[in-house]
């Protein structure tokens, strides 16, 4: 059926990577939710074991790592950057700014659980 929600104060989660989770809605195909992380952190460096994911950046300024099929790249980004996550990519991201770096993720298919990302050597 239809869903309905509102972003809340305070994360639903600490992602495997330690951002925070804002958790918003789920369909059979994917889900939403808001990732923020702090001013002056850096994630863990993390590789998906069965979702992919697209990201908006809605807010702060940052650099995310990405690492896949043999390609490496560190791509700056800002308000109104969409990237992707495919499945199998090595990824990290930053905060390099002075306010929280916030952006929407769509998860393709919903998240697991808590084993769906595991560690691996970030930059």
């Amino acid at each position: 059926m239809y869903q309905t929600t509102t972003l809340k104060d305070r994360p639903d989660d600490i992602a495997p990577d330690d951002s925070e989770i804002y958790l918003l809605t789920n369909l059979k195909g994917g889900g939403m939710c808001i990732c923020q992380l702090p001013a002056g952190k850096t994630s863990k460096a993390v590789c998906h074991r069965t979702v992919e994911e697209m990201w908006l950046f809605l807010s702060g300024n940052g650099e995310v790592w990405r690492k896949y099929e043999g390609k490496e790249e560190v791509a700056p980004v800002s308000k109104d950057i969409a990237i992707t996550i495919p499945l199998g990519c090595h990824f990290q991201f930053r905060n390099t700014g002075d306010k929280p770096l916030k952006f929407s993720i769509t998860t393709m298919p919903p998240w697991p659980g808590p084993d769906e990302a595991f560690s691996v050597d970030g930059k």
